[in-house]
Parts: C-alpha cells; structure tokens; sequence
C-alpha cells in the first residue's frame, strides 16, 4: 500500500512540475496535431468544392467562467482556438483566409496573450492570409453568384454529438416558446444578403466523409484518449466499495482525465451500481454501491479535441458471485467472439463468422440456469438476424469515434484501415432489470484492428486480482499516520 500511495504522489508531483515547461501561457494554435495536418485538410476540401468556397464560422465565447473550446467542423480546418474567428476557403483561387477580433488589451491583461491577425499569425496556423474580422464583409460582397459551402448542422464543442445536437433542434423548433432560428440558418442567411445570388450547399456533408477516415495523427490522439478512458476503468476497479457511491466512482474519472490533461468528459459519466444499469445513459450518480451489485461505468475524456469511449462492469465487493461468473462469463466469451472476427472489407461476412463462433460457443458452455440461456440465445439471434441483412443496407457492429463519441458517420458498405469506432453489444434480462455491456475503442488496420482500451481488463479474474488492490479511495482515506 506503501508503494502504491508513494507512486500516485510521484505522478501527481511530475504532472504538476513538467505542466509549466510543457506550456507557457495558452496554447494560439493546436497543440495535438501540426499545421501541415489541417492545411492538408483544407487542400482536401479545396478539391472537392471545385471552384465553390466553403464559409464557416467558429464558436462563440461562453457566457459563463468557462474554458473556451472551439467547435469541431471550424476546428477540424484550421486548429484555431479562438472565440468567433471565420474561415474563408477558396477552391477557386486555392488559398484560405482566416478573420479573427481584434486583440484585446485588458482580456489579455487578465487571461493572457490572444491570437491576432496579421503575420505571425499565418506562420502559426499554415492560413495565407489572417485578418481583422472587420475585413470579412468586404470579402463576402465578392462571393456574389458564387456556390458557397456553409455547416448546416448545429455546431458541437465540448460533449457535444451530432446526433443531440439534432435533437436539440427539433426540441427548439417544436417548443412555442423557443423559436429562434439557429447560429448556422442566421449565419447563412446573413451571406446570402450580403452575396447576391450565391447558392448554398451543405458543407457538413463533405467534412462529415472526410472524417470517416483517421489520420495516423488523429489515431494517436485517439489512442492516448483510449488509454486515459483504461487508465480510470482500472483505478475505479481499485477504489470500488460497498458503501461508495456513485459520483464518488465518477469522481475517480474526473480526476485521471485533469491529471492527463484532458480537455474534460468527452460525455457525461455513466456510473451504474446494480439495476440502475438496465438504464443504458443512466447518469444521475445517486445511488450507493451495495454488496453484490456490479457496477458499470462508461466515461472517457476529451483529449486535444478527440474522444474516446469505454465501458467495464466489475462486482462491488471484488468478488463475483457464482451467477454473476456464469451471465458475465458467457457475455466475455461471446464478446471475444465479436472481437476475433472483425478486419476490414464488407460488414455481412464479418457478422457471419460471428454467429459461427457464438454457436460454437453456446453449444458447450455449462448454463445452470435457463433464463441466462435465454438472455443468452436472443443476444446471438440479434446478430443472426443482422448477418442476413442485404449489401443495399449493411449492418454495422457500432458507432463512430472521433472529435465527437457518437462521431460523424456516412453510409458505408465495409470497414477500412483508419476507421475508428466501438462495439457496445448489451446482454439483458429485462424483467429483471439485468444489463450487462462492455465497450471497446477499435481502429481497423490493413491487417486487422487494434483494440486501443485492451489492457483495461474484462476477464473475471483479471478484475478480481485488480480489485484486490488498494485504490485511491482507500489511500486517500487512510490516516497520514499509518501510511
């Protein structure tokens, strides 16, 4: 126990000594990925819009004590940081434009330097031309019967995905009370009476297909995220406890992801000690662990504007019950199944091997009880069914990760090297409010895939011997004078 309290001081003191040197005041520009990354991304774009312009704006300044985080579309082309800054990228004339506020002296008086326009600007950011806002109108009266590409979706930063930033629209839309238009439909309106005759289409589109496919970069964003996510999975096995609760389990998340700094939860943290798991975004985080109960959590950080997204279950008292080996066992055994089956090329083959497996799996395995059998059997028909569907709509084994946890996604018909995402599949006993899921971060590779959260354990006896460590929650605990 020694050891272990000297080892977490040791961390927290290199973190605190090393984040000086790392960082001299707030970061102009990117710190995770380099300007040739996002100028390759804007020559990209420039070729697919032709001799169209993409328009887009950035996220505006908070209206609380918060940290800034730039939205992902406006971020993912220019890696600028920076409240209200407009991109103006030309397929035409195949050079961007950036258009930021002008400085401010008592801002940066009280929260440090600002980025500017002008030319160490462009040295910083890649953009041939950085200047004062005030000059994009004069830039937009030249875009007059121009095709101009503009986001259509509503903007995401921090915890954001697309998908609730849709639904939040609907909700406005539909609430008589709340019938303002949103940043986007403004933004484009307001181009359109500036630029006579301009066309509009949809530059999400475009960005959304691009981002489908990781960089070899971005991969290495995503992995350190992964590997932050692993990282409080296993200090969580260590701390949990009956008598614990839930916040206190997130906690643990919160602290590991600041002290790796990450920008913050990539979304809010899903702790779930007992029946509470059968909500599957369950969040309230009320609720005490008690003996017997196992306990999911589900929680990743933001890391340099990318996420990742994992999931572990773990019994509360560090000891699985005989029940709990036998619904848990059969659930890892069929994840593997999912797991050793999947490499690139076209999705129904892959699902195929996979219920191969998972017979094989079910024809040996001891059930003791019929009602796990059962739970058991739909778990393997869902993906029967799915390894029948048609090449015209293909079934796909989870969702997209990338700047966002439920990650941009276009149709597709096969994985291929660079796409990232997660398997989630959930084991369920629903009249007994039973839920059991495990969730991985995978990246395919020409070969295969790399699992980026594996050595966050899963198999029982792994977490067993893990939870018979001593965890932060006990260290901290402890009185000064028996350490």
């Amino acid at each position: 126990m020694k050891h272990r309290l000297l080892a977490l001081a040791a961390t927290a003191l290199a973190s605190f000594v090393a984040a000086p040197a790392a960082q001299q005041g707030p970061p102009l520009f990117a710190t995770g990925l380099p300007k040739d990354e996002f100028a390759a991304r804007r020559a990209t774009l420039m070729q697919r819009i032709g001799d169209g312009v993409a328009v887009l704006q950035g996220a505006a300044e908070t209206a609380s004590y918060e940290k800034f985080r730039q939205s992902n579309q406006f971020y993912y082309l220019t890696g600028v940081p920076t409240p209200r800054a407009i991109a103006v990228i030309d397929g035409l004339t195949k050079r961007s434009t950036l258009y930021l506020l002008p400085t401010n002296a008592a801002m940066e008086r009280s929260e440090g330097p600002l980025l500017g326009a002008g030319p160490a600007a462009e040295r910083l950011t890649g953009f041939e031309h950085v200047e004062d806002r005030d000059q994009f109108d004069r830039t937009v009266a030249t875009l007059a019967g121009r095709r101009i590409y503009t986001t259509v979706r509503g903007e995401t930063v921090l915890m954001g995905t697309p998908d609730h930033s849709e639904l939040h629209r609907r909700a406005r839309e539909a609430d008589p009370w709340d019938l303002q238009g949103s940043r986007e439909a403004y933004f484009r309106q307001k181009l359109g009476e500036k630029a006579p005759g301009a066309t509009f289409e949809n530059l999400d589109e475009i960005l959304d297909e691009m981002r489908m496919i990781k960089s070899p970069r971005e991969i290495a964003l995503l992995r350190e995220s992964s590997r932050i996510a692993g990282l409080t999975m296993m200090e969580a096995m260590r701390s949990a406890e009956p008598g614990m609760h839930e916040y206190e389990i997130e906690a643990i998340g919160d602290y590991i992801f600041k002290q790796h700094n990450a920008q913050g939860p990539a979304y809010f943290g899903l702790v779930a000690a007992g029946k509470n798991a059968a909500w599957p975004h369950y969040h309230a985080a009320q609720s005490a662990l008690t003996d017997g109960d196992l306990v999911l959590m589900d929680y990743a950080p933001d890391y340099q504007y990318y996420t990742s997204d994992v999931t572990r279950m773990f019994p509360a008292n560090g000891r699985f019950s005989a029940d709990q080996r036998e619904l848990y066992g059969i659930y890892v055994k069929l994840y593997r199944a999912i797991m050793t089956s999947i490499k690139p090329g076209p999705t129904p083959p892959i699902f195929q091997e996979i219920v191969r497996k998972m017979d094989a799996l079910m024809a040996s395995y001891p059930f003791t009880q019929e009602k796990y059998k059962a739970a058991a059997t739909r778990f393997v028909d869902g993906y029967r069914k799915r390894a029948t569907s048609t090449a015209a709509n293909p079934p796909t084994l989870g969702h997209m990760v990338g700047m966002e946890v439920h990650d941009v996604q276009r149709g597709f018909t096969q994985y291929e090297p660079g796409m990232v995402f997660t398997i989630e599949p959930a084991l369920t006993i629903p009249e007994d409010r039973v839920y059991i899921r495990l969730e991985d971060m995978l990246v395919i590779t020409p070969a295969g895939y790399e699992n980026m959260s594996a050595f966050a354990p899963i198999e029982i006896d792994a977490i067993e011997k893990l939870m018979a460590e001593p965890g932060m929650a006990q260290l901290l605990r402890k009185p000064a004078s028996t350490r």
